[in-house]
């Protein structure tokens, strides 16, 4: 049996490959980066593929006939397509729930330099500032406490309500919009509200929803007038999820405070990208995953995904065109 890894440079953890457990299985070899006119030659023979960005769609599975198991090294698997390995009685698994804490406390990343601008107040002092001004202190920028104001979470899944815990400790008010009926968690205040609501009574929302046809360009110039002026929006759910556009001229007209974002419509961001140049922006280049927890996590459920195949008992599997066959 051959397994080979397609890009497995951004699971690189500092010491050795992580894919050495692989040698458990069966022979095995690692690519850092494979680009599309690659994928079929480099994947030739192999019986088990581990992808994370590098697409596998009909074409490439009509010319692997070897191929027994997909093994995506992320949550999202909208890389591979399902349809076609489900109909050649391939499963597509995937890592769900690996980085939950990860994502959760980037998000408050983000809202905390939004919130102080911390980096904007060390490049000032280190500039010298502080001994310009000579006073005992000062700062640049309105510092917003999160005591009292309103959390609106966007998709309470798992990691939203993660999310949602942090902003309880933060003695935040906690509001959510959730696809469907869910029982309320035990603390308070905690509310349940419609898409609307969330949008006109948050002070701070993050988004955690899938891309889906309802829920692209979620945030457009609509949604953003709803927000009360002076509020944040966090975005580390899905770039297409916001319209950048739209964002740019909220924060350019003062009525939206700040964006923080780890994921943009276009990535990496083309040059003319209206978030690059707007004001009170952050923007992360898709990290919010990326601790070495959350890589280690990765991986760990990987090896379990493909352990679980070996033994005839496949699982977090994604495609429904294998699943109605099993």
């Amino acid at each position: 049996m051959k397994i080979v890894v397609l890009d497995g440079y951004s699971l690189e953890l500092g010491n050795g490959s992580p894919w050495e457990p692989l040698s458990a299985f069966a022979e095995w070899e690692c690519w850092e980066r494979t680009p599309a006119d690659k994928t079929v030659e480099r994947s030739a023979g192999a019986d088990i593929l581990i992808t994370n960005k590098v697409v596998i769609g009909e074409k490439e599975l009509a010319q692997l006939p070897d191929v027994k198991l997909i093994a995506v090294t992320a949550a999202g698997t909208n890389i591979v397509d399902h349809e076609a390995a489900g109909k050649r009685g391939i499963p597509v698994c995937n890592t769900p729930a690996y980085g939950t804490d990860s994502v959760a406390q980037h998000v408050f990343a983000l809202i905390l330099e939004l919130c102080r601008r911390t980096s904007l107040h060390h490049a000032s002092v280190v500039d010298g500032e502080w001994n310009r001004r000579g006073d005992f202190c000062y700062w640049l920028k309105p510092q917003m406490e999160l005591t009292g104001k309103t959390l609106g979470i966007f998709g309470f899944g798992n990691l939203g309500q993660r999310v949602a815990e942090i902003g309880h400790a933060f003695k935040m008010n906690v509001i959510a919009c959730a696809r469907r009926p869910m029982d309320k968690p035990g603390y308070e205040p905690f509310e349940f509200v419609s898409r609307e609501e969330l949008f006109r009574r948050s002070d701070v929302i993050s988004l955690h929803c899938p891309l889906t046809d309802d829920t692209r360009g979620l945030v457009c110039a609509e949604t953003l007038a709803m927000m009360k002026p002076g509020s944040l929006l966090i975005n580390t759910a899905r770039g297409p999820v916001v319209n950048s556009h739209d964002a740019a001229e909220a924060l350019k007209s003062g009525h939206l405070a700040g964006f923080g974002v780890d994921v943009l419509e276009q990535e990496p961001p083309r040059e003319d990208d209206p978030l690059l140049s707007a004001p009170n922006t952050i923007i992360t280049p898709h990290i919010a995953w990326a601790t070495d927890g959350a890589r280690g996590n990765i991986v760990k459920i990987t090896l379990a995904n493909i352990d679980a195949w070996r033994r005839g008992e496949p699982q977090n599997v994604v495609n429904k065109a294998y699943l109605k066959q099993a």
